[in-house]
């Protein structure tokens, strides 16, 4: 049987069929009435390529969800369970052995006690031996009872050591029981007492023996026994009333406890017995009779605790309904032994071994099944063949007792197994005694037990587990491994069952499977390889304490072998099994230096290397990053073994791996080298290469990359710690000297009255000591141009980072460097460095001459920016980020400041929304050199917003599991890591179990199936609708929505009845458009000044995500938006971190893709950015080839290979991403002199490409000429707004004089409106259109204008219909 167990690389992205959706041209339906439109041609010469059929089936084959990964749901946070304290301990710590055995057998043959009555006939066979047999004197036969006695325990227990005591007088008893509790120590006793020749036990629990010459029987109290044995002992009593003895036993114990206690208060350090843990087997209660029928031994309650199979057999005969060809005397015939599991007595022992074990694994709590089953090999044989005693004594009228009490188990229904069993041997057993004794060959037909119950086991696993239930097949499974016929079975099952989740490795661990998995390592069987590493994967990542076992017999061996790249696994995705191997061996390695010390070896580093280059798996390159990791941390032998073998070195080309967790286990490996304990300097050139190879990560869009970026740093921060304190001190330094030449400016620039000759002074003195650029002339940095001033600078960087997890952990380490710095020798000088920094924070900045048409200044504080050292992290708008916590209000300065040169000092003010430089602005070329400046600059750029109501901020939404106040160390450094724990958690997933989204009958499932049913319907709904609208007129008010704020942006969301609006500052609402309810506002979090440009939906088939991204440039992402109770911060990440300052900024604008999983960025850049939302990672940068903003993108939604970029200059231009960046341009029109307004390409309908400049001129284009395909003149006055509907042959405009305005793309004008207003007066009627937006689908559109909160909803006027207000209402 092959091993093809459904095990994923990493589990499938959640993926979701297209609905017949709106990317690419709808074909009319046939019972559907053509119409023009639908005999154009498509635009771009798309008409050939969408009629394909095998580019349609491309089309609507299965696409991504994004942003739904583990990654994004948990933010790299492990859970905060604890497994130890979430499940019992299944180890058995305190395990107790059965090292003596008493056999006490006081039968004295031939005399019958006094109160004993017997029947005749009746019951004579002891040990399966007749005393009454004439053959041998009655000495001889009581030996050969004994010897049969120990023989048949031996079956249980070969290593207890068996002593006989036949007839033993009363002194004899007392010397034996001293002597095995002496031998035995602190282990356990068994104690056999066979009283069929003494009188009964007494009410009060004594039991009796003989004297010296055997004339009285001699009572020995409980007391006196127990004083003997103490404990732990097994007491196995078979004799008539034996239940005295369980009912008295307690209070025995008692009175012994009570006294040791009293003998510990006089004398503490007393040596004391202890008396605990006993266990009784009682043959039957206080006033029952053992069973005297003849065909059964008198021992009938031995041979059940002994010889199980032998007393099934007989009982099963005497019982049986049917006549059978079997006589008592044939089956002693039975062939095989007992540990023979393919002869038919070995089958039928290993059988009731199996079952019984279930029936207590069933019956029992997992606590007392440890402990009688698992705790001792003696003990639990015992109670094995206890449950079976209970059985058989019942049907003859006894009533077996134990201590401690067990459940009824004798009518469970897996005896009827057992049964069947017994019944399929004996009926093959007369054929078999023909065949041995020289008749017909015979070959004997092996039970089907096992092989049913792994088939009702399948059934289990395929049912799911439900409710967590245990398997009650589990113990037949561990009793499978033993057999090779159904090993390789079994264990394929028990891994889909391990697969379930730590509570199903629990149970399976309790159950004993352990050691059994243990000891096939040592199997070379090559079949085995895969499932015993999957196995093995599963309890690693449950119990990381069975290092040591792996460790004792080379365990651990199996899975290097496994782990070569030659090594061939029998199974098709052998990269899955090398990833389990590579992470056992990190496990085996964590914290625990002998596995790292056996590990070490220059093939595992090797073989880790080789699997770090399969493209295809990137959970084998994780756990390849993490096994070097786990192996060379606190290691320095490793560190330098992986030198030689240049391992950091390929570790460092992993950290543009396109897969996040790879990049973060490449961190995580890096960190975790860092710190040789004798710090050469071929050492320390090692660390700093690797620091300074993995800067480039401060940019990654991944925010669990970027935090284990923070704590690599903050390991080299501590490696490092004095030259951070000097970088750290000279960035005050700088940062104190950029301040005040900001303010000698300023001074300069005053009338000369005012000012001061003190500050005049001053401002000489301190002139002259710098440079032009603000850094002082008369000292050279000492850090100046090192890898610990860019790291340092980074840092503090990150300290602002838009992810407050990993803004939270970097501004611990400049805390931590800050603090050191007070606390040093510099105490003092820093401490006055820092409060003259928050005084000259604290002053406002002035203002230098304003240009000709003077524009407002942004942010409060003064920032560098262009410093060659790091440019791409000087954002025009970083001062405005703000710090959660620290204890510095400078650092915000000093993170976009430089230790070097600076070129330009922005002075900043809260009052606007724009700024400038004090640089003369940049000739215009020689060909545009005529053109107005007023041309290129944004419509919006002399907006001032009134605002008639106090502002109302909103909530920050923050990341899952976010705790703000949670504590972190930041006394001392490095900091924790949890992305390793955090990697384990997926071997404790379910792995091959289907996704619930994607399992039928599901709730996610059914929920899934109803989004796409909806979908169909309002596409079906609205498609015929997109002709007649663009003929109609759309002047049908359906309602106004008060938003509270000004709306800038506005989205509608395709399928749900969302509408996303986002004001002028950094609010976002959610409202329901059909029931005009507000469902969420919520804050998005970008820093004052700055404002949300564009909007965006993710998955909008199926759970949209909303995507928002502001003119600070940072991209964010939310989950369940609409509920102001869940909604969640999936991601947040710079898209652009270098934007040019200039006072035309457009911020940041983008297109998302969701057909590719592509988000283009653009704006005040020289570049186009490719971020790739899988990978997480900016994938390309193609040039703008333009020194003018791009003012907006649109792209062919489709294919995704075609995009469209508009320029505040008026150009625009076609890229091909298919092409190299620097060949990308196809085309390029300047037909428009001034800014861009909007440029949008439809999705669906005749994919007009439409765009339009602030001077009012529309343009039509088609991608494969030159020249535009029409111009419509929309308004003589200033444009603001235009949306083109996705579908229908409309675009609006709206312009600066209150109107908003519709076309059809021939050009012709439908109809103007005016939104509605709260305020009905000249100045609302004057407002500028502020936004306007086109449902995707429905023919509706949302608009707004300045200094007007509400937003007004229009439709078209169906002709159809005499109500037209239903238009909207039945789509």
């Amino acid at each position: 049987m092959s091993y093809t167990m459904a095990v994923a690389t990493q589990r499938p992205r959640q993926q979701l069929l297209r609905a017949a959706t709106d990317f690419g041209p709808r074909k009319a339906s046939p019972s559907r009435p053509s119409n023009d439109e639908e005999d154009w041609e498509l635009r771009h010469g798309w008409e050939e390529q969408y009629n394909s059929e095998e580019y349609l089936t491309i089309l609507n084959s299965e696409f991504y969800m994004y942003y739904t990964d583990k990654r994004h749901e948990s933010g790299g946070k492990p859970k905060l369970e604890d497994l130890a304290k979430q499940f019992e301990e299944w180890r058995n710590r305190d395990r107790v052995k059965t090292v003596f055995a008493g056999l006490m057998l006081c039968l004295n043959l031939g005399v019958d006690p006094p109160d004993v009555v017997k029947t005749n006939p009746t019951a004579t066979l002891e040990c399966w031996i007749d005393p009454a047999a004439p053959s041998s004197a009655s000495t001889k036969v009581m030996e050969s009872i004994g010897k049969a006695l120990m023989t048949q325990y031996e079956t249980l227990s070969i290593r207890t050591r068996y002593k006989q005591f036949l007839d033993p007088s009363h002194d004899e008893t007392k010397r034996c029981c001293i002597t095995l509790r002496r031998n035995s120590r602190d282990e356990r006793v068994l104690f056999h007492y066979n009283g069929h020749g003494v009188p009964l036990p007494t009410s009060s629990g004594e039991i009796w023996y003989f004297n010296r010459n055997y004339t009285q029987y001699i009572p020995v109290s409980l007391y006196d026994l127990q004083q003997w044995l103490a404990g732990p002992t097994i007491y196995v009593l078979d004799v008539s009333h034996a239940g005295n003895v369980i009912a008295n036993f307690g209070r025995f114990i008692e009175k012994h406890e009570q006294e040791n206690k009293e003998i510990l208060e006089k004398e503490p350090e007393a040596a004391v017995q202890s008396y605990s843990d006993n266990i009784l087997l009682a043959a039957c209660g206080k006033a029952e009779t053992l069973p005297t029928n003849p065909d059964l031994p008198a021992d009938l309650f031995t041979s059940c605790l002994t010889t199980p199979v032998a007393i099934s057999l007989r009982c099963f005969v005497l019982n049986s309904q049917v006549p059978m060809d079997v006589t008592l005397k044939d089956l002693e015939k039975v062939p095989g032994r007992s540990q023979e599991r393919r002869t038919p007595l070995g089958e039928l022992n290993w059988i009731f071994t199996a079952i019984t074990d279930t029936i207590a694994w069933g019956s029992l709590s997992r606590k007392d099944f440890r402990k009688l089953f698992r705790q001792d090999l003696m003990v639990a044989a015992l109670f094995r063949n206890y449950l079976l005693a209970e059985r058989l004594m019942k049907a003859n009228n006894c009533h077996p007792e134990t201590r401690p009490e067990l459940p009824s188990t004798h009518n469970h229904p897996l005896w009827q197994s057992w049964d069947l069993a017994v019944e399929m041997v004996l009926a093959q057993l007369p054929s078999m005694i023909a065949s041995e004794a020289g008749g017909p060959h015979y070959e004997y037909q092996h039970s089907s037990f096992f092989a049913e119950q792994l088939t009702a086991f399948e059934v289990y696993l395929s049912q799911g587990a439900p409710e967590r239930k245990a398997p009650d097949q589990l113990p037949i499974v561990l009793q499978v491994l033993l057999s090779q016929v159904h090993r390789l079975r079994a264990l394929i099952l028990l891994s889909r069952f391990l697969d379930l989740g730590p509570w199903a490795v629990h149970l399976a661990l309790s159950i004993g499977i352990f050691p059994y998995v243990l000891k096939l390592l040592q199997s070379a069987a090559h079949e085995l390889k895969p499932v015993m590493i999957f196995i093995w994967a599963r309890i690693l990542a449950f119990d990381q304490s069975t290092q040591s076992e792996l460790l004792k017999d080379n365990g651990y061996k199996y899975f290097l072998t496994a782990l070569k790249p030659d090594a061939g696994l029998p199974v098709t995705n052998q990269s899955e099994h090398r990833a389990m191997s590579a992470f056992i061996i990190a496990m085996f390695c964590k914290d625990f230096h002998q596995g790292q010390v056996v590990s070490l070896s220059p093939e595992l580093f090797q073989s880790c290397l080789d699997h770090m280059y399969d493209s295809d798996n990137p959970l084998l390159r994780q756990w390849s990053c993490l096994c070097i990791s786990m192996l060379w941390k606190d290691f320095p032998e490793a560190k330098w073994a992986g030198i030689r073998a240049n391992a950091h070195q390929r570790l460092c080309q992993m950290v543009l791996d396109p897969v996040p967790e790879v990049r973060a286990a490449a961190l995580h490996a890096l960190k975790n080298f860092l710190g040789i304990p004798d710090l050469t300097e071929q050492v320390a050139q090692t660390e700093q290469a690797i620091a300074s190879t993995v800067l480039v990560m401060t940019s990654d869009g991944n925010s669990m990359v970027r935090g284990e970026l923070v704590v690599f740093f903050s390991h080299f921060v501590k490696r490092y710690e004095n030259k951070f304190l000097v970088t750290a001190y000279e960035e005050l330094v700088d940062e104190k000297h950029r301040l005040q030449y900001l303010e000698l400016q300023d001074e300069y620039k005053k009338p000369l009255a005012t000012q001061s000759h003190t500050n005049l002074l001053e401002s000489a003195e301190f002139r002259s000591n710098v440079s032009e650029n603000g850094t002082q002339q008369t000292r050279e940095q000492i850090s100046k141009h090192s890898i610990h001033a860019s790291i340092w600078k980074h840092i503090l960087i990150m300290s602002v980072d838009p992810h407050p997890e990993v803004a939270r952990k970097a501004i611990f380490v400049t805390d931590y460097i800050h603090a050191k710095l007070l606390s040093s020798a510099l105490g003092p000088r820093v401490q006055t460095l820092m409060d003259d920094l928050t005084i000259l924070g604290r002053r406002p900045a002035l203002s230098r001459q304003p240009s000709l048409t003077p524009l407002p200044r942004l942010g409060e504080v003064p920032i560098v920016t262009n410093t060659p050292y790091d440019k791409k992290n000087d954002s025009y708008l970083a001062a405005g980020l703000k710090r959660t916590a620290t204890s510095f209000v400078a650092l915000k300065n000093i993170a976009f400041g430089s230790s070097t040169t600076t070129n330009n000092i922005i002075p900043m003010n809260s009052s606007s929304a724009t700024l400038h430089t004090h640089q003369p602005q940049p000739q215009p070329s020689a060909v545009r050199i005529r053109v107005p400046d007023e041309w290129s600059r944004p419509p919006d750029a002399h907006d001032h917003t009134l605002h008639s109501v106090p502002y109302e901020h909103a909530e920050r939404p923050m990341p899952r599991d976010y705790r703000p106040d949670a504590e972190i160390d930041n006394t001392n450094l490095p900091l924790k890591s949890g992305f390793y724990d955090w990697s384990i958690e997926y071997f404790r997933e379910p792995q091959m179990k289907t996704d619930e989204p994607d399992e039928p009958g599901s709730d996610d499932y059914n929920s899934r199936l109803w989004r796409r049913m909806r979908n169909e319907k309002t596409l079906n709904t609205t498609q015929p609708l997109k002709a007649l609208a663009g003929t109609s007129r759309w002047d049908v008010p359906i309602g106004s929505i008060p938003n509270k704020s000004q709306p800038i942006k506005m989205c509608f969301h395709q399928f749900e009845d969302h509408l996303i609006v986002a004001d002028d500052r950094d609010s976002i609402s959610v409202w329901d458009w059909q029931q005009r309810m507000l469902l969420n506002r919520f804050s998005n979090g970008n820093p004052t000044g700055s404002k949300i440009t564009e909007t965006r939906f993710v998955n909008e088939d199926d759970q949209a995500l909303l995507i928002t991204g502001a003119s600070d440039g940072v991209i964010k992402i939310f989950r369940d938006y609409d509920s102001k109770e869940k909604i969640e911060l999936v991601a947040a990440y710079r898209g652009l971190n270098d934007l040019v300052p200039s006072n035309k900024n457009v911020g940041m604008v983008f297109e998302w893709q969701q057909g590719q999983g592509q988000l283009l960025v653009a704006g005040d850049v020289k570049v186009i950015r490719v971020w790739n939302a899988a990978t997480e990672i900016c994938t390309n940068e193609i040039p703008a080839r333009s020194g003018s903003c791009i003012t907006s993108l649109t792209s062919d939604q489709v294919a995704g290979n075609v995009f469209v970029a508009g320029y505040g200059d008026g150009a625009l231009r076609v890229f091909d991403q298919r092409e190299k960046p620097a060949t990308a341009m196809k085309q390029a029109w300047r037909s428009h002199k001034q800014w861009i307004t909007n440029v949008h390409m439809q999705r669906g309908g005749m994919r007009e490409l439409i765009s339009g400049s602030r001077n009012g001129e529309i343009k039509l284009w088609d991608i494969r000429m030159k020249e535009e395909i029409r111009t419509i003149t929309a308004t003589r006055n200033t444009l603001r707004t235009l949306s083109v509907h996705e579908h229908a042959p409309v675009f609006v405009t709206g312009s600066d004089k209150h109107d908003i305005k519709f076309f059809n793309v021939n050009g012709a004008f439908l109809n103007s409106v005016v939104p509605n207003s709260k305020v009905f007066s000249t100045l609302n009627r004057t407002n500028p259109i502020a936004a306007t937006a086109f449902h995707p689908h429905r023919m509706m559109l949302a608009c707004s204008s300045l200094h007007d909160d509400h937003v007004s909803l229009f439709t078209y006027h169906d002709r159809r219909k005499p109500d037209r207000r239903s238009v909207v209402q039945e789509a």
